[in-house]
């Protein structure tokens, strides 16, 4: 289906900001290479500080399937409609807090709720911990009377890969599939193929391999037989009558080859994909939401997209 190469010869001033933020994050990663797992975390709830406040969005902390959570409700939103939202950082950083502002802004350009998961993490909950907090979340929601198609996943990051594997997952339980998937920038392939890791390592202030390595040993809990399972890196996984999927990432971002990677197996499997890359943007870009230009544009992207799914 489709595929989009949205280029431009300057990057906004504004979309600078996450750069700058990922860049700062990993000199201090450097500085202090002793790191431990609560300086992690502290490190990467940042991420919500490139994401502008939505306006006329309001929240709400649950408990929903046995999982904490904040919903996103704009304003006039149709309640009956929900986005599950999986927060990216590796699987072992990240929050609802990190990510609710973004939630928000998805949310409200797609006119449904969204309820952000804060899942168990990893090193303390490996693979597949996540996974089954997103179907305890699924399976909630369908009881609670909300139907499988008015149910989208999303994510970014790590938390694209939960937002797609989760769906394996609710197929593997039987359970009647969602209607849409939206993955920024996943991080999928837990065997660190992709030309792009090397190719765009210069342009990416944040992704290297050794990063990703760290966060694989805790994901995999050092189970190495654990890289090629399907609902742990979906390129390996089966995408026969999977739903509508949309997929972005940034051109200067080392996952790049992850996203384009998914579109093509998901194409090779009839599903109805889409994937849009924005030259010159970091992993991730859509946080710069209500702050640059090319977020705000790809998420209007997004929205028209999902109303295609309406008709």
């Amino acid at each position: 289906m489709n595929s989009m190469e949205q280029t431009s010869n300057t990057v906004s001033k504004e979309a600078d900001f996450l750069r700058a933020l990922y860049q700062d994050w990993s000199d201090r990663m450097v500085a202090n290479p002793n790191m431990t797992i609560a300086d992690f975390r502290s490190l990467f709830d940042e991420w919500e500080k490139p994401t502008l406040e939505p306006e006329g969005v309001t929240y709400k902390s649950d408990t929903v399937g046995g999982i904490d959570v904040v919903w996103a409700y704009p304003i006039g939103c149709d309640k009956s409609k929900v986005l599950i939202y999986t927060h990216g950082g590796g699987f072992a950083v990240g929050s609802s807090s990190s990510h609710r502002k973004l939630a928000g802004h998805m949310a409200k350009a797609l006119g449904v709720s969204s309820i952000v998961l804060d899942y168990r993490r990893s090193p303390e909950n490996p693979f597949p911990a996540q996974l089954e907090d997103a179907a305890a979340v699924y399976q909630a929601l369908l009881a609670s009377g909300i139907h499988a198609k008015d149910i989208g996943t999303i994510g970014d990051s790590a938390g694209g890969n939960l937002a797609v594997a989760s769906v394996l997952k609710f197929r593997e339980l039987g359970l009647e599939l969602p209607g849409f998937v939206i993955a920024f920038s996943p991080w999928l392939d837990m065997e660190l193929t992709g030309a792009t890791l090397e190719s765009n390592d210069a342009t990416d202030a944040l992704i290297t391999v050794p990063l990703l390595q760290g966060m694989i040993a805790m994901f995999t809990g050092g189970d190495s037989t654990k890289v090629r399972d399907p609902l742990a890196n979906p390129l390996h996984a089966d995408f026969n009558g999977y739903p509508p999927l949309y997929i972005n990432a940034g051109g200067a971002e080392c996952l790049l080859d992850d996203a384009r990677r998914l579109h093509d197996r998901a194409l090779a499997a009839g599903v109805q994909a889409t994937l849009s890359v924005v030259d010159g943007m970091q992993h991730v870009f859509p946080f710069l939401a209500g702050r640059a230009p090319e977020a705000d544009k790809e998420i209007e992207r997004i929205a028209a997209w999902y109303k295609t799914l309406q008709k």
